[in-house]
């Protein structure tokens, strides 16, 4: 028998867009804490209580959201480290460094190379390759800005001595170790102990063989010095960190033979000149700091420091301006 229908009759099927959204997100107070030590297409390696964990980016973090070697981040899910197994990165922890790049002076884009670093060892052969002071320059620049403490790793000593190199760099203060192919690392070993560090250096210093010679098994490719160019060739091809045996951590990059210093803040380098800071409040607004006008020369003038500490902090702010050329193209790193 028939009947009149009525709305109560109608069964409408909710829209998929009909669910109550919420901004609130999961907090993961349960999540393991890591860190990321390789990266490779989408897929982190991280460090969780001396085992390896594999590990991709939730979904939350978007496209925004980059991990870098050295970042400490929370996981999800598997992190047992065994075969097959994926956890996620959920949470990049708030960096406490952050060394960048850019391509070249130019490029307003910088680039974040590791994270959470403390210390930048500028590793320089004194022959074959030859020593490039514009590029060691502009490292000590980009370590300074980054609130790093820096270190020249002086390779090669067999060949050249240190003495001239050394005496450019001296009124900068930076520490440094001399090493000798095969003989014992205690400098160095002492000076990395307990601490993050990242190796930088253009290719054919021997970059890779002291990494290999502080860890054991590191299995760093090594490789020589084009004798027609005087260039290293690459080997090291990605970031990675690796933990030392007696504490500490090194994080060994591709060979480079430029720091692009476009994103540097002329601020944060002169405070890793303390003696020279305290100077600059007379400066006019937007001052270089290497120019007629600048406060710094009556600073020096009265006493306040030591003039070849001044000429130190120009040459390296005038790296910044040096163009591009045969010591300063980019490697594809």
């Amino acid at each position: 028998m028939s009947r009149d229908l009525d709305e109560d009759d109608v069964r409408v099927r909710p829209s998929k867009g009909s669910r109550p959204r919420t901004k609130d997100r999961p907090r993961h107070e349960d999540a393991t804490s890591a860190v990321v030590v390789a990266v490779d297409r989408g897929r982190y390696t991280t460090h969780v209580d001396g085992r390896q964990v594999t590990a991709m980016k939730a979904r939350e973090l978007g496209r925004t959201g980059r991990v870098v070697v050295g970042d400490r981040v929370a996981l999800v899910g598997d992190v047992s480290g065994l075969p097959d197994t994926l956890a996620r990165i959920v949470r990049v922890e708030p960096r406490r460094s952050t060394l960048r790049r850019t391509a070249d002076d130019t490029d307003p884009v910088e680039r974040i190379i590791v994270a959470n670093a403390e210390q930048l060892v500028i590793v320089t052969a004194l022959a074959d390759p030859p020593p490039r002071p514009r590029l060691i320059d502009r490292c000590l620049v980009a370590a300074f800005d980054a609130g790093l403490d820096a270190l020249l790793c002086l390779t090669k000593p067999d060949l050249t001595g240190p003495e001239e190199l050394l005496e450019t760099y001296g009124a900068l203060a930076v520490p440094h170790v001399v090493v000798h192919r095969g003989a014992p690392l205690d400098d160095l070993v002492a000076r990395l102990a307990d601490r993050v560090s990242v190796f930088v250096g253009h290719s054919g210093v021997g970059k890779s063989t002291l990494v290999n010679a502080l860890i054991p098994g590191a299995g760093r490719a090594t490789g020589g010095v084009n004798a027609v160019t005087g260039r290293g060739r690459h080997t090291s091809s990605s970031v990675i960190a690796l933990k030392l045996p007696g504490g500490g951590w090194v994080i060994d990059t591709p060979g480079v033979r430029s720091f692009g210093l476009a994103h540097v803040d002329l601020n944060r380098v002169i405070k890793a000149f303390p003696d020279l800071e305290d100077g600059i409040g007379d400066c006019p607004r937007g001052c270089s700091h290497d120019e007629p006008e600048c406060a710094l020369d009556a600073w020096v003038a009265a006493g306040h420091s030591d003039p070849a500490r001044l000429a130190s902090l120009r040459r390296l702010l005038r790296s910044r301006d040096v163009e591009r050329d045969d010591d300063s193209s980019v490697d594809d790193d």
